[in-house]
């Protein structure tokens, strides 16, 4: 118990640090043999994550499950500070990265002053 507070602590000091965007979906357990043994994602269709475990989702969030819940956040930096008239930034979800490139010519990178994630 005393780890999960000290966790939590944690993320409540480096979230105004960040402009990470965080979720926690309520705990639903997730059972095999009649025992609890992780949490059930109705979002990947039922499946059971183990606690403890940590998963990457095809939206690029970074999931983990304990028995608070699945908690996730965005696994990727946006970026915020370069020439938004000339420039466009572009999510490449293989990557789970943005590019910022000129609008007229994908192949040239725009200098980007600032991301945040």
């Amino acid at each position: 118990m005393n780890t999960i507070v000290a966790c939590l602590l944690a993320l409540a000091i480096s979230m105004p640090l960040s402009d990470a965007s965080c979720a926690l979906m309520p705990f639903k357990p997730g059972m095999s043999n009649g025992v609890v043994v992780g949490c059930l994602d109705e979002e990947e269709e039922g499946k059971v994550h183990e606690f403890g475990s940590r998963w990457r989702t095809e939206n690029c969030n970074d999931c983990s499950c304990s028995r608070d819940g699945i908690g996730c956040c965005t696994s990727y930096m946006r970026p915020v500070d370069y020439d938004e008239e000339k420039c466009e930034s572009i999510f490449n979800k293989d990557t789970c990265s943005y590019k910022v490139v000129e609008k007229d010519d994908h192949s040239k990178e725009c200098p980007v002053h600032s991301w945040v994630g």
